[in-house]
């Protein structure tokens, strides 16, 4: 009963900083004297948000948003610290990371429109396996079930996360309307084919237990979850999404020549100001 307490307490604290922090990034958006303010607000809870969800992280052992989390942490001092001195560079990666929220809140926050994402996702899933004459049935409307195991779709399964970060990001560079549509097209095309082949991926291997190895690191005390470890947790978190990355950065960068000076000003700033040494004919914003 302690245990479900907690959990529910963690669920309730998770969403509470999440309002806030959509709170604070869409004041940012309206033009006032204190929108510097809303938007430090929004940093702040959003990496709360990212803590207080820890327990649940550990607990099925995905490492990939704690360590995310620590990393980000002088990120976020020096992010509130440039931003409240009306840092031009870092107004542009708020109003960058406000639209992002702003497209992900009505899937997060809509049931009607979660559950239809989540829906098309389950379809497409399903047209690949049957091409491929995977054998599969259906425990619950989301969950895929081969043998004894069992993967559930979720909105973080739909790839709308990262749709709407790098939505966001596009949002923040000054392009041509041309670049801006052409951009969203490549955006959500790749990550929603990425966003399958990764999702198909974890249901074959872990429904059919490909990665069944070093149990000490990998197991939660759940039957087979190793699989699910590896596949999920590792290969997809930090592979696939990070191949996803660099590609898409790659190629809004062709379309957008202008991101790629946004994101050389975003790094000597942080560098300059994180102290790390940086060359002395780079130029700052």
């Amino acid at each position: 009963m302690l245990n479900k307490k907690r959990i529910i307490s963690d669920i309730l604290i998770a969403e509470t900083l999440a309002a806030l922090s959509f709170g604070g990034f869409t004041l940012f958006l309206i033009n006032s004297r204190y929108k510097k303010y809303f938007g430090a607000f929004g940093w702040i809870c959003l990496l709360a948000m990212v803590f207080s969800n820890f327990p649940e992280y550990l607990h099925y052992n995905n490492f990939a948003y704690p360590i995310i989390a620590v990393i980000a942490l002088p990120f976020l001092y020096t992010t509130v610290k440039l931003l409240l001195q009306e840092n031009n560079i870092v107004h542009l990666a708020t109003r960058g990371a406000s639209v992002a929220f702003l497209i992900y809140a009505p899937f997060a926050y809509i049931e009607p429109l979660e559950n239809f994402l989540i829906s098309v996702n389950i379809y497409s899933i399903q047209i690949i396996l049957d091409a491929i004459g995977f054998s599969y049935t259906f425990s619950e409307w989301n969950m895929f079930m081969h043998d004894i195991f069992r993967v559930e779709i979720v909105l973080g399964c739909t790839g709308i996360k990262a749709i709407a970060l790098m939505t966001g990001i596009l949002a923040a560079v000054p392009s041509k309307t041309k670049e801006k549509i052409l951009s969203a097209v490549v955006i959500i095309a790749t990550v929603f084919i990425m966003n399958l082949i990764r999702n198909v991926f974890v249901i074959l291997a872990y429904t059919q237990q490909w990665f069944p190895y070093f149990p000490e690191i990998a197991s939660n005390g759940q039957y087979g979850y190793e699989s699910f470890f590896w596949s999920h947790n590792i290969i997809s978190e930090f592979g696939l999404s990070l191949l996803t990355i660099i590609f898409l950065a790659i190629v809004l960068i062709k379309i957008n020549p202008q991101l790629k000076d946004i994101i050389r000003d975003l790094i000597y700033i942080y560098r300059k100001e994180l102290g790390i040494k940086v060359k002395s004919d780079e130029k700052s914003s």
